[in-house]
């Protein structure tokens, strides 16, 4: 539990980090920068998914004597599910649009804003949750190497997701003190996330190869569903997204293959 809290912590200090530009950038990020950012994360959620929680939900699900595919098959869909259902329930928008998605709400602008970060950030405060979990559970130093590299990966994409929530907000008129806090408020859920995994691991041991892939699905529909078309909205000519895409998963793959 500590473990996860440390780990999970460190992601959130570095949204709180990225949300900091407010106070640092005058003008609006351009546009290819932003959209190299989106598919930076895109990417390391990408190998985080694979490397970090399918193959040791497969594993560990080899290891308890049962199926291999069908725990990381079905928290893999289960994940997904999980997402789409809060994707239409919960009140959030997107920065750039104009059209809030989810239930009708009267909430502020700014707050869907937050709302929309947010959604990303419960997969990925589970994923570094579960890794220490697993570790814990493992007491494997390469189980324990895994995940805090998964944390760091998480961190190096936390840093811009935190400037995407803080900015926007300063645009929508709030002052700069307050965009900071919210865009860092944005990645409080990563911590809450992340302990209520490792509770739910701790309580059923059985249930951790589901609750890895779990995780999992729910990241890959966030990249689907929410980063890769935004980083390739408005001109394809531009490559950004792509290239930002293909460096993050590089990087996540090679923190968690020489860590882990």
């Amino acid at each position: 539990m500590i473990l996860a809290l440390l780990g999970t912590g460190f992601t959130f200090l570095a949204t709180a980090l990225g949300a900091a530009a407010v106070f640092l950038v005058r003008k609006e990020v351009n546009v290819n920068m932003h959209k190299a950012f989106l598919g930076f994360a895109a990417g390391v959620m990408i190998a985080a998914s694979v490397w970090s929680l399918l193959i040791p939900s497969i594993e560990m699900a080899a290891e308890q004597g049962g199926s291999e595919w069908i725990p990381a098959a079905g928290g893999f869909v289960a994940g997904g599910l999980f997402l789409f259902l809060l994707d239409r329930l919960l009140p959030h928008l997107h920065a750039g649009f104009n059209e809030p998605e989810g239930m009708r709400s009267s909430l502020k602008r700014t707050t869907m804003l937050v709302f929309a970060v947010t959604l990303h950030n419960i997969p990925e405060g589970m994923a570094v949750g579960l890794s220490f979990a697993l570790a814990s559970q493992t007491g494997s130093p390469a189980a324990l190497s895994g995940a805090m590299a998964l944390a760091m990966g998480m961190a190096l994409q936390n840093i811009p997701e935190g400037a995407a929530i803080s900015l926007p907000l300063k645009k929508e008129g709030l002052s700069k003190p307050k965009s900071f806090i919210y865009g860092a408020l944005s990645g409080i859920v990563e911590p809450i996330a992340g302990v209520l995994g490792v509770v739910l691991a701790l309580t059923v041991v059985h249930v951790m190869p589901f609750l890895l892939s779990f995780a999992a699905g729910a990241m890959i529909y966030v990249v689907v569903e929410e980063l890769v078309p935004e980083a390739h909205a408005g001109e394809h000519h531009s490559h950004a997204g792509t290239i930002g895409a293909m460096l993050g998963f590089v990087i996540m793959m090679v923190l968690d293959v020489a860590l882990g």
